[in-house]
């Protein structure tokens, strides 16, 4: 009888996690296009489309991939432009989340805009160790100009707390940072922002950084690192974990992708 998993996987009998990991990768396809145009989408619906040998291309749910403005459907192009002999989903961030809102906020922002707003209960930043010093002023000096930004920007004065055990939060504060969160009451729902807000919102635990990378208030690279104050402090003192780095990477590239979203939209 043959060994099938010698066949498959080498002289042995995989280990079960590693052959769930294996059987969760689906498997890459080839690419098949040469040209990558970015095309008013016309006929096709609304906003500048992207064309692959003059076809335009689908999302996940068969609708059209197309950005609101020109300067972000360029840099979904230029994703698939970048790809080699194979397509490499995990290389195009901004292509995942533009499929995203398209066939997820677009229809239904409202939930995505409450499930940013409930963060402002429980934000990362107001929650700080009680010890070590070190790392308590670490603290300090990524998250104190978030908080100075939204009670100046915001008028929204939140409340902080040592340790872990909840705080809760004036109702004034949350519902003045909210306004800053797209789709209010009276307002027309913005779902690309909406979508790159909670993007952000979630991979960082804080909509506040999520509103003040929105506003221009910080940079991608320090929203990243404020929300890795904590991670960045245990890695100098215990080491690095090349897994934890690897995934890591990846987010970043998530919230790179809708950080670029939030500056094309302006």
């Amino acid at each position: 009888m043959r060994d099938i998993y010698a066949e498959m996987f080498g002289q042995k009998p995989p280990d079960p996690m590693e052959a769930a990991r294996r059987a969760m990768r689906p498997p890459l396809r080839s690419r098949f296009y040469r040209n990558v145009e970015v095309g008013e989408a016309g006929e096709h619906g609304d906003g500048f489309a992207i064309l692959l040998d003059g076809r335009p291309v689908r999302t996940p749910a068969r609708r059209l991939l197309a950005a609101p403005v020109l300067a972000l459907a360029e840099a979904i192009a230029a994703e698939w432009r970048a790809q080699g002999d194979l397509i490499d989903p995990a290389r195009m961030p901004l292509t995942r989340l533009s499929n995203a809102i398209i066939d997820g906020v677009i229809a239904a922002p409202q939930p995505v805009r409450a499930e940013i707003e409930k963060y402002l209960a429980t934000d990362l930043l107001f929650y700080r160790a009680s010890e070590p010093e070190g790392l308590r002023a670490r603290q300090a000096q990524f998250w104190d100009p978030v908080l100075e930004w939204a009670r100046e920007a915001l008028g929204a004065r939140f409340l902080l707390a040592a340790g872990v055990m909840h705080v809760t939060q004036p109702a004034a504060a949350i519902a003045a940072a909210a306004v800053a969160i797209p789709g209010g009451e009276g307002e027309v729902a913005d779902p690309w922002r909406l979508g790159a807000l909670s993007v952000v919102t979630t991979l960082t635990g804080s909509a506040l950084l999520a509103l003040a990378l929105a506003a221009g208030r910080i940079e991608a690279d320090t929203a990243w690192a404020a929300a890795h104050v904590d991670e960045d402090w245990n890695m100098e003192f215990w080491g690095q974990d090349a897994l934890a780095l690897a995934r890591r990477a990846f987010h970043f590239g998530e919230l790179k992708a809708a950080a670029s979203v939030l500056h094309a939209l302006g």
